[in-house]
């Protein structure tokens, strides 16, 4: 019996990456992905829906996701469709399909508002507000500083 798992996806960012480490030191990144689709229905109204995907990426690409994009940045991935299964706090089974990025390719696109603020919860209940258009001026300079891998 024949198998084929590939996924090709192009979206926006909707939310910004979460870079954390493996024990063996191995990147993971972390991000959501808005795909949207437009059509025109039978009745010749048009219409949209959008798709949301959870993605993840580990190594070399985890890191340059991390490091140059943001949310709202377009982005086209390659990669495959895996299945996460685990019992949740309550005991309950949980699971869910994403995609584990193999390869990716930045797009030209706008970025998120300059200066649209984001809240984040810290690990001890306090809330921390950051400014993204500092976040991008930040990855900007050290894109300006670094060789871009592409």
């Amino acid at each position: 019996m024949a198998n084929f798992n590939k996924v090709l996806l192009m979206g926006n960012l909707t939310r910004d990456p979460q870079l954390s480490y493996l024990p063996s030191q191995t990147a993971v990144v972390e991000f959501g992905l808005a795909v949207n689709r437009r059509w025109k229905g039978q009745d010749g109204e048009k219409r949209e829906e959008t798709c949301f995907v959870d993605c993840r990426a580990f190594g070399r690409l985890a890191e340059n996701i991390n490091k140059y994009l943001t949310k709202g940045r377009p982005l086209f991935v390659e990669g495959r469709l895996t299945f996460d299964s685990w019992t949740a706090q309550d005991g309950s089974k949980r699971s869910k399909h994403r995609v584990t990025v193999e390869n990716f390719q930045f797009l030209q696109g706008a970025a998120a508002p300059s200066g649209a603020g984001s809240t984040e919860a810290t690990g001890d209940g306090e809330q921390r507000t950051e400014d993204r258009s500092q976040r991008s001026e930040d990855k900007q300079e050290a894109t300006e500083a670094d060789d871009i891998p592409f």
